[in-house]
């Protein structure tokens, strides 16, 4: 999916360098979106290369389950259930538009 994962955008006015930051777009329930309890050795980027053939879409997972993981580590505690959005191309293009 070329266009999915981005550096951090930067831009260059006076010769400094301004970073802008990357917006991540909420993510609602759907009864189509999938449920699963981790287990030891768990990582966001493995279940987001399981589940949508992408280890780079893992911040999908996160942004999901925002009151249960943790952005400072891709592994997961096991026994925890967390949702696996199914929609993500609606994700992908509310990514996209937010982040022109």
């Amino acid at each position: 999916m070329p266009g999915r994962v981005r550096k951090i955008k930067t831009r260059v006015l006076d010769k400094k360098r301004y970073y802008t930051t990357i917006k991540y777009p909420e993510i609602p329930l759907s009864v189509d979106d999938f449920y699963v309890i981790t287990t030891i050795g768990d990582r966001l980027d493995n279940l987001a290369n399981q589940f949508y053939e992408d280890v780079n879409l893992w911040w999908v997972i996160t942004s999901a389950n925002p009151d249960i993981i943790k952005r400072d580590s891709f592994m997961l505690e096991p026994g925890i259930e967390i949702r696996i959005p199914a929609d993500l191309q609606t994700i992908l293009e509310n990514f996209d538009e937010l982040n022109k």
